[in-house]
């Protein structure tokens, strides 16, 4: 299996300014390589690949030897990739019929990331294992950084990155041959519910909290966002209360890793299979205002449900999820949510009035009375199970 590892880096002053020249290096490669095919395709109609900007590295580099030039010759191509998977990506949009999205270009504060894509070219993992007593990351034209490496590292190394999140900056270890951790067989199986008032709720009744992280930290964002507001821009007084801004919402995020990846865990420990429902989030959480000729109605009841959906972070649990039950051995099946929160666990009467309220479920015909989100994941592992047999007996 592939799997990645995070950890924190701790540069000196001297490697986090190399750090960031590095970024801004390959934000404007990122940046002129995109003028590049712009520029070529209207003024000549010729379209430029990957294969033709990759050539032409050798004569950036030797033309600008302290700029481009103190950089892995990886590192670059590494990014004149990520721009042609970014066009890649906008041929299949435009193919699909689906809104294309032209690759822009990137500001200061969206090129995060640069990537090296073999270990010991241009970089080094663990590269002075001499020191027992801290690990060290080799990057070219920065020197050798210490890691805050805070778990073993398995498999092979693959590809290396460097992540700069607000003030703190990554390294993130792509590795191949990791191998899975297989849990003992419990003989258990679950239906999840994903939920608002409760993050998840399993068949047998189980519930996890929904910690809502962004609605318990969103007074003092506001605050920060009100005081960023009123700075002037190119001020160095804005700069750090945009430094602050970003620390809430990279709090917000790592409480909720931290939550998704323990609920997770313990999901995966309790059940041998897990089904749960296909969302599609992205459709879940659109936009209810519609437009000028036909504006939508209850917006902002829709904009506070579009907001606790993604405060919950039901795709980023889920996403922990599937990677944990592969890693463990388990089964994970997804099924479609339609009718699952007004179908009768008991009966299997469909009809909107059975779901009473948000957390009460009352079948109109047998009377059976059950806790909403428990008759919802029942209904979801039987229609996980019954997939499942369909699949064993084709």
């Amino acid at each position: 299996m592939r799997r990645s590892f995070k950890f924190l880096l701790r540069p000196t002053v001297k490697q986090a300014a190399a750090l960031a020249a590095c970024l801004e290096d390959h934000r404007q490669l990122y940046n002129a390589a995109l003028e590049h095919r712009r520029t070529a395709y209207a003024k000549a109609g010729v379209s430029v690949g990957y294969g033709d900007q990759s050539a032409e590295l050798k004569h950036i580099r030797g033309d600008d030897p302290d700029g481009q030039g103190r950089w892995s010759f990886s590192s670059q191509q590494a990014t004149l990739r990520r721009l042609d998977k970014a066009f890649g990506a906008f041929f299949a949009r435009v193919k699909a019929g689906r809104t294309p999205g032209f690759p822009r270009f990137k500001g200061r504060g969206w090129f995060d990331t640069v990537e090296w894509p073999k270990d010991g070219d241009g970089c080094r993992w663990d590269s002075q294992p001499e020191h027992r007593s801290a690990t060290f990351v080799r990057l070219q034209g920065v020197g050798h950084v210490r890691v805050h490496q805070h778990r073993a590292v398995r498999g092979r190394v693959k590809t290396i990155a460097v992540k700069r999140e607000g003030s703190r900056w990554y390294v993130v270890l792509s590795c191949d041959d990791v191998p899975a951790d297989l849990l003992s067989a419990t003989g258990a199986v679950g239906g999840i519910d994903m939920g608002v008032a409760s993050l998840v709720t399993t068949s047998d009744g189980g519930q996890v909290a929904n910690p809502r992280h962004f609605a318990a930290t969103a007074g003092r964002l506001a605050d920060a966002q009100r005081d960023l507001a009123r700075k002037r821009r190119g001020s160095r007084r804005r700069r750090k209360a945009v430094a602050r801004v970003a620390m809430l919402h990279a709090k917000v995020r790592r409480q909720r890793l931290d939550h998704a990846h323990k609920a997770a865990l313990a999901l995966v420990h309790a059940y041998d299979v897990i089904v749960h429902e296909d969302l599609r989030i992205t459709n879940m959480t659109r936009s209810g205002s519609g437009t000028v000729q036909a504006p939508g109605r209850n917006v902002a009841a829709k904009s506070g449900l579009n907001r606790s959906i993604l405060d919950a972070g039901w795709g980023v649990f889920l996403t922990i999820l599937s990677h944990k039950a592969e890693s463990a051995g388990r089964k994970l099946i997804a099924v479609n949510p339609a009718g699952t929160s007004r179908t009768c666990s008991r009966c299997g009467h469909c009809v909107a009035e059975n779901r009473v309220t948000q957390a009460a479920f009352a079948c109109a015909a047998c009377g059976h009375a059950a806790h909403a989100d428990v008759n919802a994941a029942i209904n979801i592992l039987r229609a996980g199970l019954a997939l499942r047999q369909a699949a064993q007996a084709a």
